[in-house]
């Protein structure tokens, strides 16, 4: 018999999601919007301190409607983390605008602010925006990043899909920039099922956003339209799950924080392994556990552990080297395609034990020997 399945990164569900189901269902506030959704608005707002939140269909959704309401479109430069997800990215085409990939630093694997500042200098025009990912859980270097995207007038969207609950400076990443966004998807520290939230100091845009997100319907006892919009509302139902995980969001933090130090005392007296590094002022939370190997192919490591019924996967292919965006402008000093290269993600789930990762780090121990 084969064991267990150990997945990447399974929901993990507090156990009081189905209390708040049942009260939305009492309620009949089955349709998009209502009280949960007010209320997973709130919870968010409260533990990020960010002033204004606004719950929505995907975080790619909440990028979209970022770009939509600064008035980026067809021909704006947007300049975005390379090293990152197609989420992150899309929108930007949804607007017609054009993608200007960065590359990542050595010190976090985020973005380079070096390459920052000579993208917005060899840029054909004035960038207007930065899509910032913080990968993995783990935040950019955004002091220079800040100050780089001030000095040059150019709008800040962190991408914070993967990184709800890390810290910058005592400070929750998502709040810096002129828009923040977070994913509830399946495998996310925090799940609804499928979500995401668009944050911002901004009342203003981010009612604009609340107004596209509802079919841009106006106000009136009719169906009254003077601009298009989007079906981007969460869903009442899936707001109940969201309020139930975030009372438990501090507790995972800590459980993935736990399981990345287990990992580490089983694997950093290997010199074959790095695994991914965390700026000196910030506190990732480690979504998951990722490392390099520096001569070991990773792909024959994933095998190892699937033959083992472990999931494990690569990461991310970086947007410039990514079929569709062939010939598109991108700064890259090649340390993203060494990450791409060399990287694999381990299984970081909550509900890990221990005994979980030893059984993980055996395998992998055995493949590199």
């Amino acid at each position: 018999m084969r064991p267990n399945r150990l997945f990447l990164s399974p929901p993990h569900m507090s156990g009081s999601e189905q209390e708040y189901i049942a009260q939305a269902f009492e309620s009949n506030y089955i349709a998009p919007l209502g009280p949960m959704v007010d209320q997973f608005e709130e919870s968010i707002r409260n533990f990020t301190k960010a002033p204004n939140a606004l719950a929505l269909s995907t975080a790619t959704a909440a990028l979209h409607l970022a770009l939509r309401v600064l008035g980026i479109g067809a021909g704006d430069i947007v300049l975005a983390s390379s090293f990152t997800f197609i989420g992150s990215i899309a929108p930007i085409l949804y607007q017609n605008a054009t993608p200007f990939f960065i590359d990542s630093d050595t010190q976090s694997w985020n973005l380079d602010p070096l390459l920052l500042e000579e993208a917005i200098h060899k840029a054909p025009q004035k960038p207007k925006a930065l899509i910032l990912t913080h990968l993995y859980g783990q935040c950019a270097d955004l002091d220079k990043i800040i100050e780089l995207c001030k000095a040059h007038d150019i709008y800040l969207i962190e991408d914070a899909a993967e990184s709800l609950g890390a810290t910058y400076d005592h400070h929750q990443s998502g709040t810096f920039g002129d828009f923040g966004v977070y994913s509830f998807n399946g495998n996310k520290i925090l799940t609804t099922s499928g979500g995401g939230m668009l944050v911002s100091p901004h009342k203003d845009l981010i009612e604009k956003a609340r107004f596209y997100s509802t079919q841009a319907r106006n106000d009136a006892p009719h169906y009254e339209h003077t601009e298009y919009g989007y079906n981007y509302r969460m869903s009442n139902i899936l707001a109940a799950i969201g309020v139930a995980q975030m009372e438990v969001l501090d507790e995972r933090i800590k459980k993935r924080r736990q399981i990345f130090e287990w990992y580490r005392e089983q694997l950093n007296t290997i010199e074959e392994i790095t695994l991914m590094p965390e700026l000196s002022n910030t506190k990732g939370n480690r979504w998951l556990t990722t490392l390099i190997l520096h001569h070991t192919d990773p792909n024959a490591i994933r095998l190892a552990l699937e033959e083992e019924n472990i999931e494990s996967r690569p990461l991310w292919k970086p947007m410039h080297l990514q079929p569709l965006f062939k010939g598109a402008l991108s700064l890259h000093n090649g340390t993203s395609q060494n990450l791409f290269d060399k990287g694999l993600c381990l299984p970081s789930g909550t509900q890990m034990t221990q005994d979980d990762v030893v059984r993980v780090c055996t395998i992998l121990k055995k493949a590199l020997a």
